[in-house]
């Protein structure tokens, strides 16, 4: 049921590139973009959208290449976007139980808190595991957010989720299961993130609340936060 698989190489130091392009030759499904200079995951994942999205590509997924998304979740992902009960599907690790256990404590409770503060600026409230990267995304809602715009690095996902909403698009969360300790290796700089991603986070909320409840039209919830 997949019918192109896209490997973005983000000027990778490995033979990433040479292995794709040698498999690709025997199999016409795949196809290999490399950067000419690394743009990080958020870049990545772009490059990957706009090659989707110019290729009028129905609901286009995204899976890390770090053995840390289960390949059996991905048909309960594709399916509410190819069902159009929503434009935008996203893995939540958190929902099952064996996740407190199975993720490192300081990420767990590190993605708790940013998701909560995501929850306020996007305004999925129902919508958790904000830093979950395993997504499918429709054709319409990729036609309508400025790829280019969005954030490149570790705070993509909240920055999609605000334009998203902003755009009204439908979000739904998709119980996945967590893999961790599978011989990946993280490259998240807490010390960064911890001030880059609330800043994000700051912009996108009072970007949604002045192009969703003041120009495109007004509601007393501008009042409301004003006041609060």
């Amino acid at each position: 049921y997949v019918d192109y698989i896209v490997v973005v190489d983000d000027k990778s130091k490995d033979r990433t590139a040479a292995v794709v392009n040698e498999l690709a030759e025997k199999n016409k499904r795949l196809v290999c973009i490399s950067h000419e200079e690394n743009k990080g995951v958020g870049g990545a994942i772009a490059t990957g959208y706009k090659w989707a999205r110019d290729n009028e590509v129905d609901v286009t997924a995204v899976m890390a290449a770090d053995f840390q998304m289960d390949p059996e979740d991905l048909p309960r992902i594709l399916e509410p976007v190819c069902q159009d009960e929503c434009d935008y599907t996203k893995g939540n690790r958190l929902f099952r139980g064996e996740s407190w256990g199975m993720i490192p404590r300081y990420r767990y409770i590190g993605n708790s808190f940013l998701s909560l503060f995501t929850k306020i600026a996007s305004g999925y409230w129902h919508v958790a595991d904000s830093q979950s990267g395993y997504t499918a995304i429709s054709l319409q809602a990729l036609k309508a957010i400025d790829l280019d715009s969005i954030y490149p690095r570790y705070g993509m996902p909240n920055d999609l989720l605000i334009r998203l909403n902003i755009a009204s698009f439908r979000v739904r969360d998709i119980s996945i299961r967590p893999v961790y300790n599978v011989g990946e290796v993280s490259g998240i700089k807490v010390k960064k993130v911890i001030f880059t991603i609330p800043l994000i986070l700051l912009k996108g909320f009072a970007r949604r609340m002045v192009e969703k409840y003041i120009i495109r039209d007004f509601h007393p919830l501008i009042f409301f936060y004003f006041l609060g």
